[in-house]
């Protein structure tokens, strides 16, 4: 079982977002923020001058959101918004499903 499902959506001509959540017991919550890690480390590796807001020019910008909801589930959203280059080396890396409208990153259960 794979923690991270990432949902590709175009918003605008050449600018997508990347969104995956994950919402897991408190036990998993670690497993979840070391996916989220590596995806981070990745994208500061692989684009490490062009990150901020898209609008100004750059090539990537992260949102990342952490909950704890009802029962101690802790949710974790994770959202990038990246033009093609970075989307490109994305799926290229962590791999696509369904022609890349979906990708899954991480380790088991």
């Amino acid at each position: 079982m794979d923690y991270l499902i990432f949902d590709i959506d175009e918003v605008a001509e050449g600018i997508a977002t990347l969104e995956a959540t994950a919402s897991t017991p408190a036990g998993r919550h670690a497993a979840v923020m070391a996916e989220v890690q590596q995806v981070l480390d990745w994208a500061w590796r692989m684009f490490p001058d062009t990150h901020g807001p898209i609008d100004d020019g750059m090539d990537w910008d992260h949102d990342l959101q952490s909950t704890i909801e009802d029962g101690g589930w802790h949710r974790v959203t994770l959202t990038l918004t990246a033009v093609g280059p970075f989307v490109d080396e994305f799926t290229a890396t962590f791999g696509s499903v369904d022609d890349c409208l979906e990708i899954r990153v991480g380790g088991p259960a």
